[in-house]
């Protein structure tokens, strides 16, 4: 079977191992169509990066959706009580993407990532206390999942008791993208709808009561633009914000504690200073946590030797990119101290940079360290497989149960 026909990212084994798929696609058919998802698949770092910063001809449009199906009827009559007027700043092109980017970056500053560096290490230190002397968990429920969400929270004014339900309503909206059986695609449908209500009730609230967060930074800083922006397109970005953050820490803490588990090194890596953040990086460029995002051609293009008409839709493997072999030597091996580590696409390149790496960045340097010294002899455990999460575009797990010695 060719490359194309055998892609598929939803296959539990390629879930497990999809580079060796992809490896072979880049040698031999670096630009395939998938014909199961009607998708052109961009494998090549060349490629993948000339299409995210080509951002009027590879149109964002629909950047997180993989299936090629419309809705059912059903879906689609609660799709009509969502507000279509709210942008994700991770699927509009300019000009109203460069307005939004702008009111993102007046407000999430680089101030105010280091002032909440203190709490990242509290919180982390909070969720360790509440299971380290059990000498087994699933860290993805104990700790890789509530970890950004809460520090998320606090970055946002969000209420703790409120996160949970928050955290089921982002992987609502992210499984609505993706094939699924209509009475699941139905209650996604429906959890999507209460996430978009509920940020647009919390803009609302900071609008009657400015508060000293970050939502109500971004209500306040809304006036500003020209013309100024709706409470609804407002109310986009603190949602994209919650749903991204988490899934690129919660999937990368996964990725990080499995490659401790199969490599000894890490351990000490990650826990030397000066190692610590390259070693980081090299963690996100070997299991980037999105794979890859989508775009749609805006005319006729030639990419990858094909001639591409206007209007198709591509897969841009961040995966693929980032394990090319004529940009990352022996790509496939774990290597902190390469050269070329600075080059990674695990956070996207051009306009669509990822807003919240510098967080994602902080909350992995802090939290695996500290997690690391309090769990020591981290080992798998051998009664429990992990399980890989179902979605077609992230890498990461769904349940890591580990052992270590308690204290």
């Amino acid at each position: 079977m060719t490359v194309a026909a055998r892609f598929d990212p939803l296959d539990p084994a390629q879930q497990e191992d999809p580079f060796g798929l992809l490896a072979e696609a880049s040698r031999e058919q670096p630009l395939f169509y998938a014909p199961a998802y009607d998708l052109w698949v961009v494998t090549r770092y060349g490629d993948v990066v000339r299409v995210l910063k080509d951002h009027e001809t590879f149109s964002s449009t629909g950047a997180l959706r993989s299936s090629p199906e419309p809705f059912p009827p059903e879906v689609r009559a609660v799709l009509a009580e969502s507000l279509p007027e709210m942008p994700f700043i991770i699927e509009i092109d300019p000009p109203l993407h460069d307005r939004i980017r702008g009111l993102v970056t007046k407000t999430f500053t680089p101030r105010r990532i280091a002032e909440l560096e203190p709490r990242i290490g509290e919180i982390a230190a909070e969720l360790l206390d509440g299971f380290a002397s059990a000498g087994r968990a699933d860290l993805i429920d104990r700790f890789a999942w509530p970890l950004p969400l809460h520090v998320l929270g606090e970055l946002l004014g969000l209420p703790r008791d409120d996160l949970r339900q928050l955290h089921e309503w982002g992987q609502d909206w992210l499984l609505l993208q993706q094939p699924r059986p209509a009475e699941e695609l139905l209650e996604h449908a429906r959890g999507f709808v209460e996430l978009q209500r509920y940020f647009v009730r919390a803009i609302e609230e900071r609008e009657r009561e400015p508060r000293d967060d970050l939502m109500g930074a971004l209500a306040a800083a809304r006036r500003e633009r020209e013309p100024p922006l709706s409470i609804v397109e407002v109310a986009g970005l603190p949602l994209d914000l919650m749903v991204a953050g988490h899934v690129t820490v919660t999937r990368a803490i996964g990725s990080a504690i499995s490659l401790v588990l199969r490599h000894a090194e890490l351990r000490s890596h990650l826990l030397d200073p000066e190692l610590g953040q390259r070693t980081i990086e090299e963690i996100l460029r070997l299991e980037s946590p999105a794979q890859g995002l989508f775009r749609r051609t805006t005319r006729e293009v030639e990419l990858g030797g094909v001639t591409l008409p206007e209007g198709a839709r591509l897969m841009v493997h961040f995966g693929s990119a980032n394990r090319d072999e004529c940009v990352f030597s022996e790509p496939d091996r774990y290597e902190p101290g390469r050269d070329e580590l600075g080059r990674s696409v695990a956070f996207g390149k051009g306009i669509h940079f990822c807003i919240g790496a510098p967080l994602a960045r902080a909350e992995l340097r802090i939290a695996l360290p500290l997690m690391l010294e309090r769990l020591g002899g981290l080992r798998p455990a051998p009664d429990e497989q992990p399980e890989r999460e179902p979605i077609f575009f992230a890498r990461g797990f769904h349940r890591l149960v580990v052992e270590w010695d308690p204290p």
